[in-house]
């Protein structure tokens, strides 16, 4: 075992310990996510949160949290879920597109819930519909198309001159975030460029190959990627002076120019919400998949300002939080 899994296995936390309803004690769960050690803890936080003895009917509050952080690696992510597997886990949260993927590789039978930004479940054939399921995964899931309509969208009101404009798109996530920016981009009438990434250092040489396009704005799509990094690229955007959006608020938050998505503590939670259903006796095949509950506009008037832009009135009256 290598030794962060090691220190992520002692880091597991039990939030309480009863009697189990089968006769065993503490019931387990996997948490199964492709980003950092530093990413990921705000998010196991609220999911752990969403856990809690007072989110289930019954109030019991026996579970402990098995994580398994991939660490930016997502080769790592099918071992990381066969092991969880064989740890006898009741249950397993998986984050992204690659962590669904590799815990539907490694059971059939252990509920699977998922937190994904980027996938079409009944597309990559993990659901037969949203309403029914029917096999042992289900989740929350983001309606891509109406997202990214709404981010090019925003972007356009604060860029008015954007004709053009650069995706970021992470290739491990797969091709469904792009297809549903084809769609978006449609009826906008936005030209796109897009620059394929599949690790952190790939980003800068898309940004100034943009840079040297000449495009008006870049829009980044969900991956844990571009969530789980988002100082540092809010940080090469301004330095390169693109208009950015993408869909995680931290990145508006910590310097970007907007963000528009779901409210990822919120998300998390309501993950576990699901999970504890499926522990409680609920059948994957027949829990409803998903959408987020809550969805955050974030834009940031001072980089506005520094990119020589304005927010137009109508982004600041509906913007969640204004960063001056």
């Amino acid at each position: 075992m290598r030794r962060r899994e090691f220190i992520a296995l002692l880091g597991a936390a039990p939030l309480a310990a009863t009697e189990h309803a089968h006769g065993r004690g503490t019931r387990r769960v996997g948490f199964l996510h492709p980003g950092s050690h530093a990413a990921v803890s705000m998010r196991a936080a609220a999911f752990k949160e969403g856990l809690s003895p007072q989110s289930s009917p019954d109030g019991r509050g026996d579970i402990e949290v098995v994580m398994r952080v991939a660490d930016g690696d997502p080769d790592r992510l099918p071992g990381m879920a066969e092991e969880l597997v064989a740890a006898g886990v009741d249950a397993m949260l998986a984050v992204s597109p690659t962590a669904v993927r590799a815990a539907a590789a490694a059971t059939r039978s252990v509920p699977i819930i998922a937190v994904d930004l980027e996938s079409d479940p009944v597309a990559n054939g993990w659901a037969s519909s949203l309403a029914r399921p029917g096999g042992n995964i289900s989740g929350v899931f983001l309606d891509l198309p109406e997202v990214s309509a709404k981010c090019l969208q925003l972007l356009g009101e604060t860029v008015p001159s954007l004709r053009k404009v650069g995706i970021i798109w992470d290739v491990a996530t797969g091709s469904v975030a792009l297809r549903a920016v084809e769609i978006a981009t449609a009826p906008l009438n936005i030209a796109t460029e897009i620059f394929p990434i599949r690790r952190l250092a790939d980003v800068p040489l898309a940004f100034e190959a943009a840079q040297q396009a000449r495009l008006g704005g870049i829009m980044m799509l969900s991956s844990p990627i571009i969530g789980g990094n988002p100082k540092y690229l809010a940080e090469l955007t301004v330095a390169r002076r693109l208009p950015t959006v993408t869909l995680f608020p931290e990145f508006a938050q910590m310097g970007g120019l907007l963000a528009y998505g779901p409210d990822l503590q919120g998300l998390f939670r309501q993950g576990a919400v699901l999970l504890r259903k499926a522990l409680d006796g609920a059948r994957p095949a027949e829990l409803p998949i998903q959408r987020p509950e809550r969805f955050q506009l974030v834009a940031n008037v001072r980089t506005a300002k520094a990119l020589g832009l304005e927010f137009p009135g109508a982004i600041l009256v509906r913007a969640d939080e204004v960063i001056e």
